[in-house]
């Protein structure tokens, strides 16, 4: 959606008071499963999301996992517990479905660090260059783009393109870098970064690592150069979920939003997961997204009852947009 449609609509729905409704005594749990069975609808939810909706969804994962689980739903309505540029996206694979978000305002500081005005004159600057981007992105970001990728996929797709073709690859220079490390293809990076994989404290790390010297360093490629050189496995979301999971170590410390604990924990009940800590105290001394937190159960239940706020993008930017996804998913296989 446009910025102004966006804007509209964050309105409309304080006007129309969904965002201040009462629900006292309400089992969500036990109502959301009523609803979604009553609607044919289908929760998916990322890791980053609060425990208690990642217990509730029909799929968890990470942005490849859920993408193609929005490609081939059968639902008629899509509750994406994410943020959303994720939401964009399932509308995008999904045009004649609802497809709603828990709470309008959860966006994406990554999404925000690439404007599609700024981009788009980067863009014609390079005309030679073909154009990856990072799912974590707007749908206007994905329409200037070629192929489009996740950190499960990247190398993959990377890989894929003739060397002799130049890339622009955006909007993460974290994820650029790591990727050109990994290639040694000289990409043209983007100036973009998530908030939460740039709040790491590399003096708190090595405090923590030398606290627990049986401890196994795991990174999201997302995370800056620096701390990505203590890791001793770099890997997506559900890449360091396999790795903790089939590995002989017995404790690790896991630089990646946190919410990821949720499910690892679940996964590897008798290992110990240390989250990596932030430069900034905060609540959990751990690095979390503000905005995957703005979800909660009260909001789910209130989306899939209401179907509000539902996420629609113009049918000809969901065009343009759509190719380059579907040209991942291809690949992805």
């Amino acid at each position: 959606m446009e910025t102004q449609t966006l804007e509209q609509a964050k309105l409309d729905l304080k006007k129309r008071g969904f965002l201040n409704i009462d629900t006292p005594g309400i089992n969500y749990a036990t109502e959301i499963k009523h609803l979604k069975k009553e609607k044919n609808a289908v929760i998916l939810a990322h890791y980053y999301q609060e425990g208690s909706i990642q217990n509730i969804g029909d799929f968890v994962g990470d942005s490849l996992q859920l993408a193609q689980e929005a490609a081939k739903t059968n639902a008629d309505i899509i509750v994406f517990a994410g943020v959303h540029f994720m939401v964009e996206t399932a509308k995008i694979l999904n045009p004649n479905k609802t497809v709603v978000l828990p709470d309008l305002y959860a966006g994406c500081s990554l999404a925000d660090s690439c404007p599609p005005d700024a981009f788009k004159i980067f863009k014609d600057e390079h005309p030679d260059h073909m154009v990856v981007t990072y799912i974590n992105c707007s749908a206007e970001i994905k329409a200037l783009s070629d192929i489009v990728c996740t950190s499960s996929n990247a190398l993959k797709i990377i890989n894929s393109i003739p060397e002799n073709q130049p890339i622009i690859f955006a909007p993460d220079k974290n994820l650029g870098s790591y990727l050109i490390n990994e290639t040694g293809r000289d990409m043209l990076l983007w100036d973009g970064a998530c908030m939460v994989h740039e709040a790491f404290s590399i003096e708190k790390l090595f405090n923590l690592a030398a606290e627990h010297p049986d401890a196994e360093i795991i990174a999201h490629p997302e995370s800056q150069p620096h701390i990505l050189k203590t890791a001793s496995y770099i890997g997506s979301t559900a890449g360091l979920l396999k790795h903790v999971r089939e590995s002989d170590k017995k404790k690790f410390i896991v630089t990646t939003e946190a919410g990821i604990l949720h499910e690892m924990q679940q996964q590897v009940p008798n290992k110990v997961l240390l989250p990596a800590p932030a430069k900034e105290d905060n609540t959990c001394a751990c690095s979390e997204c503000p905005y995957m937190k703005m979800n909660n159960m009260k909001k789910l239940y209130l989306c899939l009852k209401h179907e509000l706020p539902a996420i629609d993008v113009d049918p000809e930017l969901s065009k343009k947009a759509l190719a380059p996804i579907e040209r991942m998913l291809e690949l992805s296989k």
